[in-house]
């Protein structure tokens, strides 16, 4: 395992490697910029690319693409403390399904349950084969809420609750293109 512990969770007081291709990368970072173009000057951070630890009942989880209240990416940050950002404070949380991996159940599944016990409002799930493909939970009691997938050629919008409501709205074809 590398000294740094990137591309690895914990999960239950396993370390479980995360593997993430370039396809899988592009499509978080993409994503990643839509979102925070969509939030423009609201007080978050949009954190990608798995470097934010998160604290969830089974451990620790690095999402894809967290959106996190600016003054716990703050003191995260300028403090370092705490040094995983809690859970229950995050505003969205995305991942990148990449088939076949290690990671698709965790990310279907355990993550599913993970995310809703903490109380994160929504939960996004982009699968990528063969095409892109856009699922929104919505955080309805304990559990999350699945709206209609969208895919390409159609539009996702959804909402996200900050200070204000932010509109997050694109064609899932887009996070292909190059």
């Amino acid at each position: 395992m590398p000294e740094d512990g990137k591309g690895f969770e914990l999960e239950d007081g396993w370390l479980v490697e995360v593997a993430a291709g370039a396809r899988h990368n592009w499509i978080a970072r993409r994503l990643s910029r839509i979102i925070e173009g969509a939030f423009g000057e609201a007080p978050v951070i949009v954190c990608d690319g798995g470097e934010w630890e998160i604290s969830t009942p089974a451990g620790v989880r690095k999402p894809d693409i967290a959106v996190v209240p600016y003054d716990i990416a703050r003191s995260v940050i300028s403090d370092g403390s705490p040094k995983l950002i809690p859970g229950i404070d995050l505003l969205l949380v995305v991942e990148v399904v990449s088939p076949g991996s290690g990671s698709e159940r965790t990310d279907r599944v355990r993550k599913v349950s993970e995310y809703a016990a903490l109380g994160i409002p929504q939960y996004w799930i982009v699968e990528h084969q063969s095409k892109v493909r856009v699922h929104r939970g919505i955080l309805d009691g304990s559990t999350y809420r699945w709206g209609p997938v969208v895919v390409e050629g159609s539009e996702f919008a959804a909402d996200v609750e900050v200070d204000s409501t932010i509109r997050v709205s694109f064609d899932p074809a887009v996070l292909v293109d190059i």
